[in-house]
């Protein structure tokens, strides 16, 4: 399929796939999604006292972890550009009696509704390759950041061991798609997903364009033999 990240093309669908989400997410990763959180903001280093900016956040469960980790963040403002993922996001927030920390607001990733230098942590969850010019969000983060504040950053990727890629590839290609289709109702979207990962650019890459935005000490961490990897950096 050809790949449309017209940020109104994007939205919709992440629109029209909401109500099974998290659901998928759960289910096409066999419950590692969770763990894969954990490790992301375990790599913030959390203090208690920062506050957290979650890019794409999607129906905020990046932003629950944040505020519910031991030690966790006094406050996170979550932004993306589904109103349909914001809206079932908003009422898990008021189920878990968090909306006091967790803000989610309807925004653009490549123009943050944010000061400059007023968040101490920035977070996005499998959602920057969405993003039409990535690099845009990335320098977004970077202008948000404190001096010193910490970046975390998880994204699917294609695993290096070609061992690991036989046995995922052809899963992520076709059984992925087959089952979101089923579950979501949704023809095109877990279509779209491993297209988008195929064409997002390698980590190496990745690396580089937190370099141009000024981050400092960046780094990948392959997770899960390299089917996700964590990208880690500091203002």
């Amino acid at each position: 399929m050809a790949l449309d990240k017209r940020p109104a093309r994007v939205a919709a669908m992440f629109d029209a796939i909401a109500a099974r989400y998290d659901l998928l997410n759960h289910l096409l990763s066999a419950g590692i999604d969770r763990h894969w959180r954990t490790v992301a903001i375990r790599s913030l280093r959390l203090t208690g006292r920062e506050r957290v900016v979650d890019v794409c956040a999607g129906t905020g469960d990046v932003a629950l972890a944040a505020v519910s980790a031991a030690p966790g963040a006094a406050r996170v403002v979550g932004v993306d550009f589904s109103a349909e993922m914001l809206r079932l996001g908003g009422a898990k927030v008021r189920a878990r009696g968090e909306g006091g920390r967790v803000l989610l607001v309807h925004g653009d990733a490549t123009r943050l509704p944010l000061p400059d230098a007023s968040m101490d942590a920035a977070t996005a969850a499998f959602g920057i390759r969405n993003v039409e010019r990535p690099e845009l969000a990335l320098a977004e983060m970077r202008r948000v950041l404190k001096p010193g504040g910490r970046l975390a950053i998880l994204e699917f990727s294609i695993p290096a061991s070609p061992l690991v890629r036989a046995v995922y590839l052809p899963y992520f290609r076709h059984v992925l798609p087959r089952v979101g289709r089923l579950v979501s109702g949704h023809g095109s979207a877990y279509t779209y997903l491993p297209v988008s990962v195929g064409s997002f650019i390698a980590p190496e890459a990745m690396l580089d364009h937190l370099r141009a935005c000024g981050f400092r000490q960046a780094s990948a961490r392959p997770l899960s033999w390299g089917i996700v990897t964590l990208y880690t950096a500091e203002a």
